[in-house]
């Protein structure tokens, strides 16, 4: 691999560690090709929510094994809660080391400050029905299943990938509507406070503009996720910049071909965890 890109904060979110459609091969090659100051885990790292005795791959234990790595090494280390981890905000403040737990955090970058959140807490959906966004999550869960084995054909038979969930989340009015009202509603609160940089995650739409309103200006920051766009945000000399694995060609190559996993226990797993039975 080549040598390690030096940037001063990088954050990731919705990796969404113990569900089918983590990528987390994709995660562990990028970590490996960055050395930050600091790293945000800006929630949903682990999914609590659909955690499964029956499904926890070796890659997903890497990932955890490596983060540890950087927190040992000195690396400035926070994880922001999610609603998917949510269980950790019990164990807010808890400080190891160069690790913390938070549930937000501002951050002082040449002079300008950054609010970082996960975004949940906009969630109309997570604040009044709770079991409804946990029952959406499993059928999310196995969508991203079912776009994996098609976009495993596709490349059989040298066809484009198809993303399921991305164009339905693109079509959908009410899905739209929702992100842009998810940017707007963060922006007008980091105006108020006077933030420069405001910085989430939770709906899995990579994003990075600036926001105009009659009361000040704000840069909009979305970090997407680990599962459909593997994305991330970095911030370095001043500027930030949205990450695409996908883009990064040096990387890309060096990921297995086989990306989709074949073996059995994954599809036992699969039957038990969405209750299917076979004929």
């Amino acid at each position: 691999m080549a040598k390690k890109r030096k940037v001063e904060v990088a954050v990731i979110s919705d990796v969404h560690l113990g569900t089918y459609g983590c990528q987390a091969k994709e995660l562990l090659t990028y970590l490996k090709s960055i050395k930050p100051k600091i790293l945000i885990l800006n929630g949903d790292i682990i999914d609590i929510w659909q955690f499964s005795k029956s499904y926890w791959p070796a890659s997903h234990m890497k990932v955890v094994k490596y983060l540890l790595g950087l927190i040992a090494k000195g690396t400035k280390v926070y994880y922001v809660t999610g609603n998917h981890d949510e269980m950790l905000r019990k164990f807010v403040g808890f400080k190891m080391g160069s690790f913390q737990i938070v549930n937000k955090l501002v951050l002082e970058l040449d002079g300008k400050k950054a609010w970082v959140f996960h975004g949940d807490v906009f969630d109309v959906t997570m604040q009044h029905s709770k079991w409804l966004a946990k029952l959406g999550a499993h059928g999310y869960d196995l969508l991203i299943l079912i776009n994996s084995m098609v976009n495993f054909f596709c490349r059989k038979f040298d066809r484009k990938k198809v993303h399921l969930s991305r164009n339905i989340k693109n079509r959908v009015k009410s899905a739209v509507k929702f992100i842009n009202n998810f940017e707007e509603t963060a922006s007008d609160i980091a105006i108020s406070n006077g933030y420069n940089y405001v910085v989430c995650g939770h709906i899995h739409h990579p994003e990075m503009k600036e926001i105009s309103k009659e009361e000040g200006t704000v840069t909009y920051l979305n970090s997407g996720d680990w599962i459909e766009n593997l994305t991330a945000l970095e911030y370095d000399k001043g500027e930030w910049s949205l990450y695409k694995f996908q883009d990064d060609v040096a990387l890309v190559e060096e990921e297995d071909e086989e990306l989709v996993p074949t073996n059995v226990q994954l599809f036992q797993s699969l039957m038990v965890e969405f209750n299917l039975k076979t004929a």
